[in-house]
């Protein structure tokens, strides 16, 4: 985002701005509350103003919505957030209606708004490059109004009044190759640009002459329905550029079993347990305690094998705890830490609970698809093979 051009609320502004505006109702029938669910451990909204932040070319990030809680993620994520009147936010409500008011609430603060991106929250992949493109594009005034698409070599078909299929942009009786054939561009639904004073005047997001931003096809994810949800939140580890990403914490929460073993124990002849755990995890404890950075780990079982390893890398220890989200924000309300400021790592799902509630629910890389899902992050490093180490290695300051 472009911060030397940022303008803050009720401040009037000279030039003209880009403005991101998402619009973020409360209600849904397909998937409840959809704005607010979580893909890569993000809700969808804190997604979309991250995403619309990142670009380069805006100005003002702006979140209209109805709905308290939303307006809280987007507030936090650092949008600013327009309330939105109820009568525009039915299920019959168009995004051009909520875009126009917020239109005219950020008129009367005092900020003129020159290029409208349009982003939606239901689109969980958005490349803020592709922003920037879109952008640039209305800016040489080579177009009016620009939209997110990708490349298709598809053959479209439908059906007629009698259900008999027809051709849409091909010849039935000839089957050109690839090369030979003319691409399409599947519209993604992620964003669309456009002048604000052509917008007004047209009403409508496609006006004048129309241009495309093609964006890759990975990135083409449009939540719907919970199947599409599903197929994000599976898939969103391979699409984010997770690998690399920092994790700027001030405390690090960890389950034990299937963590910091292999979730496989023997068992002697006496009945006694014994767990296999990695010095590699050993050692990136150490590092993380060298940093004064609170750890702790927090186990369902209640075993001597637990206390044992706490004891061993001097790290405190909760074990027998039924309710995990409970007992981990009594810890962090002690420690006087937020809980947006807590990782938590972990592999099954008795671990949801405490995952839902943190700012970096992290997973081990083989972790339960349940977890997976609600992970913000999916190691690359299997419980009890160093999955501890690389957390701690993204943790500790670079």
């Amino acid at each position: 985002m472009n911060d030397s051009a940022s303008t803050p609320d009720g401040e009037a502004s000279d030039a003209p701005l880009t403005v991101a505006i998402i619009p973020a109702r409360g209600g849904s029938k397909q998937v409840p509350r959809k704005n607010l669910r979580r893909v890569g451990g993000r809700p969808l909204v804190e997604r979309a103003v991250r995403a619309a932040a990142a670009a380069s070319d805006i100005d003002l990030v702006v979140v209209s919505t109805d709905d308290a809680e939303i307006a809280a993620v987007a507030g936090s994520a650092g949008a600013r957030v327009i309330s939105r009147p109820a009568e525009i936010s039915g299920d019959t409500a168009s995004s051009e209606s909520a875009i126009l008011h917020a239109l005219d609430e950020l008129e009367r603060s005092g900020v003129r708004v020159g290029i409208v991106v349009f982003v939606q929250a239901t689109s969980p992949f958005i490349p803020a490059s592709g922003i920037d493109e879109a952008i640039a594009l209305l800016r040489t005034g080579r177009f009016d109004s620009v939209f997110s698409a990708h490349e298709t070599y598809g053959f479209f078909w439908r059906r007629d009044e009698a259900g008999a299929a027809a051709a849409i942009n091909h010849d039935a009786a000839h089957r050109p190759r690839r090369q030979d054939r003319e691409p399409h561009y599947l519209e993604t639904g992620a964003f669309y640009a456009f002048g604000a004073d052509g917008f007004r005047e047209a009403g409508h997001r496609f006006f004048g002459r129309i241009g495309i931003v093609e964006v890759p096809e990975r990135t083409a994810v449009e939540i719907d329905d919970a199947h599409q949800l599903a197929v994000a939140s599976a898939v969103a580890g391979i699409v984010d550029d997770a690998p690399a990403e920092h994790v700027p914490v001030r405390a690090v929460v960890t389950d034990f079993d299937g963590v910091h073993t292999d979730d496989t124990a023997l068992v002697d002849a006496e009945g006694r347990e014994h767990v296999r755990v990695s010095r590699e995890d050993g050692m990136g404890v150490s590092l993380l305690r060298r940093a004064g950075i609170p750890m702790l780990i927090l186990s369902t079982e209640t075993n001597t094998v637990v206390r044992a390893r706490a004891d061993k890398l001097r790290v405190p220890v909760l074990h027998g705890i039924d309710d995990k989200a409970a007992a981990l924000a009594a810890w962090a309300e002690g420690e006087g830490i937020d809980l947006a400021d807590i990782a938590y790592l972990g592999n099954d799902v008795n671990d949801l609970g405490a995952m839902a509630i943190v700012g970096w629910p992290v997973a081990v890389a083989n972790a339960h698809p349940l977890v997976r899902e609600q992970a913000r992050i999916v190691l690359s490093r299997r419980g009890g093979a160093g999955a501890v180490r690389e957390l701690v290695e993204r943790v500790l300051p670079r």
